[in-house]
Parts: C-alpha cells; sequence; structure tokens
C-alpha cells in the first residue's frame, strides 16, 4: 500500500497484517481521488471506516485541508495512528462506531465523505440515513461509495452521480 499521488507520492503506509482490514486496491483509489481531482484542494473530508486511513491519507497528499478518520476496531484505528505518525500528519482518529461518531460530528460539514465498510454487513443504508439527519455533509458534498457489487443499497435519498465498476467491486458518487 503506498500513496499514489500528490506531496507523500510513492510513501509506503505500514504493511496491514489483519485480515478484517479490506485496503483498496492503488488502481481504485486511483481513480476515486482522479475523479475528485477538482473538489479535494482545501477540503474537509471524513473517512468513515477508515481500516488503515490510506483513503484519507491520500486526500491529505492531495490537498485536502482536513481528513477525520472513524473506525471502531481498535487494531484499525492505531493502524491509522501509526500511519499517520510515520507521515507527521496531525488528524483526528475517532475510535468508535460509524452511527456515534457521525452523531459526535453532528455541526461539522464535509465536503467529502468516504464510506467503505465491510462488505455485507449491511452498514450503508443506515451510515447514508445518519448521514442526511445529522446534516453532515455540505451542500456541495460528495459521498464515495466504496462496495461490492452485489450490495443492495438504497440511493434513492441522493443523486447518483456515477458509478465505476472495478471486478467485484464499484465505487459509487452520491450528492444530495
Amino acid at each position: 500500500m503506498r500513496v499514489t499521488a500528490g506531496k507523500f507520492k510513492g510513501r509506503n503506509l505500514q504493511k496491514n497484517v489483519y485480515e478484517h482490514i479490506r485496503p483498496t486496491a492503488d488502481v481504485v483509489k486511483q481513480a476515486i481521488f482522479n475523479k475528485l481531482a477538482f473538489e479535494i484542494a482545501g477540503a474537509n473530508v471524513l473517512d468513515l471506516f477508515c481500516g488503515t486511513g490510506a483513503l484519507g491519507i491520500e486526500a491529505i497528499s492531495r490537498g485536502a485541508a482536513k481528513v477525520v478518520f472513524v473506525d471502531k476496531d481498535s487494531r484499525s484505528a492505531n493502524l491509522t495512528k501509526t500511519n499517520l505518525k510515520n507521515f507527521s500528519i496531525e488528524a483526528k482518529v475517532i475510535r468508535s462506531s460509524f452511527d456515534n461518531a457521525i452523531k459526535l460530528l453532528k455541526g461539522e460539514e464535509f465536503d467529502i465523505i468516504i464510506l467503505d465498510p465491510p462488505y455485507k454487513a449491511n452498514l450503508y443504508n443506515k451510515a447514508l440515513e445518519l448521514i442526511l439527519e445529522n446534516e453532515i455533509l455540505s451542500k456541495i458534498g460528495v459521498i464515495v461509495c466504496e462496495h461490492s457489487k452485489d450490495e443492495e443499497i438504497d440511493f434513492s435519498k441522493f443523486e447518483s452521480v456515477e458509478r465505476k465498476d472495478y471486478g467485484s467491486k464499484c465505487v459509487t458518487y452520491l450528492r444530495q
């Protein structure tokens, strides 16, 4: 795992030794951030279900102003903290369930929300609902959902901007 572009381009992240963490492939990560190229500079980003922190660190590398990392698993939160420390990045890491974290973040607005929960855990719909209820997505914001092709997700409360398939996974971009 490495950073694909920006000020940390080519730098490696801490090796992931945990089976429960499913890192985003570099080609998918690069496609996501190329799509967000004109939105990332100065953006406030929320990396829900952050795992290693790779997506949020990529956002910082490409010019995001602020990233908040969330994961309920202590191993994931600690791995994210290690990666942030190795890159000398100051950022908030919240070790909490996504629903409690979203409620805690009420009053903040994010321009980009990265939503990549464990596949088949049925967390997407609840997370999308809470994002709307707690009004944490800015009016011009985008939600990036990385999900498996066969996952049934209700995107009806959002405008689906684009969907890209990458083998057995998809990335869907949503706006309010």
